[in-house]
C-alpha cells in the first residue's frame, strides 16, 4: 500500500510539475478493465458481441486481454507479435479457439525491417523505433505489413477493437491506421512517453490526431499509459 501511494505522489508531482502527460477522459461511458494489471486495457463492453472483431497488436507472453474479452463477448481476436520469444510462448500455450496469431508485427510499410531487442534480455519486448530500452547493437530482421495490408489479407472492412501495446511504435504507425478506410469503434493503445526525450511532443502529435479523427478518449488507467478511444459516433 505505501509503495503505491509513493508511486502515485511522484506521478502527480511529474503531472504538476509538466514532466509527463496528463491524459483524462473526455467522454463518460460505461468502461471494464479486460486483463490483468500488466497486460489490461479499458473496453466499452456494450457494443460487442460474438460477431464483433478485435485486433491486438503486441502480444509479448501475455493474452490475459484477449482471453477475457474472448470469454466475454466469444468474439474473434487476431493476435499479431513478430517477436521470437513471444512466438515460442504461444506455441506452448493452449489458446482459445476463437483466438488468431499472426507472426508478424504492423508498421508503416510491409517488409522485413531491423528489429531491436531489448536491452534486459529476460525482458520479451523489442521494437523497431530506437530507444531507451532496446539494444541497437542486437537486432534481427522480422517481417511487417502494413495495416492496409493485413486489413486487406484478412477480409475486414470494420474492426470493433483495435488494441495495440508495440513498444513505441505507436507514434510511428498510428497515423496510418487513423487515416485508413476501414472502421475501428475503439483503439486501446499503450503510450510510451517514458521511452523518450521528446515524449511529451510525441503524445500531443497523437491525441491531437486522434481527435482529428474524431474519436475522444473514454477512460485512462492509473499510470496514464493505457488509454482507451472511441469513435464519437459508435459512443
Amino acid at each position: 500500500m505505501i509503495k503505491k501511494l509513493l508511486k502515485k505522489l511522484k506521478q502527480n508531482i511529474k503531472i504538476l510539475t509538466g514532466s509527463i502527460t496528463y491524459i483524462k477522459a473526455e467522454v463518460k461511458i460505461n468502461h471494464k478493465w479486460y486483463g490483468n494489471t500488466y497486460g489490461g486495457f479499458y473496453v466499452h463492453p456494450n457494443v460487442l458481441n460474438s460477431k464483433s472483431i478485435v485486433y491486438s497488436f503486441g502480444i509479448g507472453e501475455d493474452i490475459s486481454f484477449d482471453r477475457e474479452i474472448i470469454k466475454m463477448h466469444n468474439c474473434q481476436v487476431f493476435g499479431f507479435d513478430p517477436t521470437p520469444k513471444s512466438i515460442d510462448w504461444i506455441k506452448k500455450e493452449k489458446l482459445p479457439s476463437n483466438f488468431s496469431f499472426l507472426e508478424y508485427g504492423i508498421d508503416s510499410r510491409t517488409d522485413f525491417v531491423n528489429f531491436n531487442l531489448p536491452i534486459n534480455q529476460d525482458f520479451v519486448s523489442g521494437s523497431t523505433i530506437s530507444h531507451k530500452n532496446v539494444d541497437e547493437k542486437n537486432m534481427i530482421s522480422v517481417p511487417m505489413k502494413s495495416f492496409g495490408d493485413i486489413t486487406k489479407e484478412l477480409g475486414h472492412t470494420h474492426i470493433d477493437v483495435l488494441k495495440m501495446d508495440i513498444e513505441g511504435s505507436e507514434y510511428h504507425v498510428i497515423e496510418s491506421i487513423l487515416a485508413s478506410d476501414v472502421k475501428i469503434d475503439q483503439i486501446l493503445i499503450e503510450l510510451h512517453e517514458r521511452f523518450f526525450e521528446d515524449g511529451k511532443l510525441r503524445n500531443k502529435r497523437l491525441l491531437a490526431s486522434f481527435a482529428a479523427h474524431g474519436y475522444k478518449i473514454f477512460a485512462v488507467s492509473d499510470s496514464l499509459e493505457e488509454v482507451s478511444f472511441i469513435k464519437v459516433k459508435t459512443a
